[in-house]
């Protein structure tokens, strides 16, 4: 009996371990890096993640049979100059799922449907030198106040969201993909829903064609005040491989509401990956603006090569310079950035990068 038993016992086991998988991943990215600010400031720096974000991460899924399955993703960010001196976090991305033929359900930290477009119809990736003027605009939570406004283009749900609920339609779908999210605000003052946030995405992708539409909306503080507005974010992006280069573009556009203010920003972006030898040449034109008071506006100029010495690893390198005008502040980086109005911004990277 014993005989028996040892071998059956050894055997559930196994297929126990068969239906769960758990995967480390991650990303390393450094570079030499020049920014500076015509007249202004000037610095060269040793940068992480100018190419694509380093990262470290775990995920894993198990087959509850009948269609479901059950999985997590916990991601964090590197930054390799310094071995991340300020410590390290899940903060990219915590999140537990279960899914079927239904879609999936997607439960804590992640990103924003509108951020996913900034990001998958940008040659550069909304990453490093190249990052766009979309993205510049909306992005001053990450220390680049852009515009010389009265309030600040502050949007502290752009990137992700915590405390979030999703909903991902399945696959199979004839080519269209879509969520939505709704993350709880938290707060236990009577009248605040600051950090409450809401949004959908829906998009369509067959072989050469891929075009997303994208919204979200955010409560600020009770009263919204000009470091924490309402925000609402639109944004529709769209690509299209015609086999010598991908064409890519998006329109975005946000509306911010303090008690004593209401203004609006736009962007769009115009941009082409195309490779060449092992390789591929990236190419990108932005221009955001605040309308009102003066129309602060910014133009990014970008331009790239990734050479990739295998499927993990990548030399790269990218130039951008930025013109401001009627007052905008927008710079390569934060470390630059300084209040210097309708000043020139310009820097380049040069770098590896190594995937695992």
């Amino acid at each position: 009996m014993k005989r028996l038993v040892l071998p059956l016992c050894a055997a559930l086991l196994s297929a126990g371990a068969a239906a769960q998988s758990v995967t480390m991943f991650g990303l390393v990215d450094l570079s030499l890096s020049r920014y500076e600010v015509s007249g202004g400031r000037k610095l060269n720096t040793l940068s992480h993640s100018s190419n694509n974000l380093s990262r470290l991460g775990f995920r894993g899924s198990e087959d509850l049979g009948g269609g479901l399955s059950a999985s997590f993703w916990l991601e964090g960010a590197l930054t390799p100059d310094d071995g991340n001196a300020s410590g390290f976090s899940f903060m990219r991305r915590s999140t537990i799922s279960l899914a079927g033929r239904w879609g999936e359900l997607r439960l804590g930290r992640d990103f924003t449907p509108t951020y996913l477009n900034d990001g998958w119809f940008d040659p550069f990736n909304a990453t490093g030198v190249g990052t766009s003027a979309v993205v510049l605009q909306r992005s001053s939570s990450n220390s680049r106040m852009p515009f010389a406004l009265g309030v600040s283009a502050n949007n502290a749900a752009y990137i992700r969201t915590s405390n979030g609920l999703g909903y991902h339609l399945p696959a199979g779908l004839g080519g269209f993909y879509g969520q939505v999210q709704y993350a709880l605000h938290e707060q236990t003052t009577p009248g605040s829903r600051q950090g409450q946030y809401q949004g959908a995405r829906l998009g369509y992708r067959e072989q050469r064609l891929n075009i997303a539409l994208a919204a979200g909306k955010v409560k600020g503080a009770n009263p919204a005040s000009a470091v924490a507005p309402d925000v609402t974010s639109v944004n529709l992006g769209a690509s299209y491989d015609f086999g010598v280069l991908t064409l890519m573009g998006e329109y975005a556009r946000d509306r911010y509401v303090t008690a004593t203010a209401t203004f609006t920003g736009s962007g769009w972006l115009l941009g082409l990956s195309a490779p060449v030898g092992p390789g591929a040449i990236k190419v990108s034109y932005s221009r955001a603006k605040i309308e009102g008071a003066g129309t602060p506006t910014a133009q990014v100029m970008a331009l790239g090569y990734v050479y990739d010495l295998s499927k993990r690893s990548a030399l790269y390198t990218s130039i951008a310079r930025i013109r401001n005008s009627q007052g905008a502040l927008v710079a390569v980086a934060p470390s630059v950035a300084g209040r210097i109005g309708d000043a020139s911004s310009q820097g380049f990277d040069l770098g590896i990068r190594h995937q695992f």
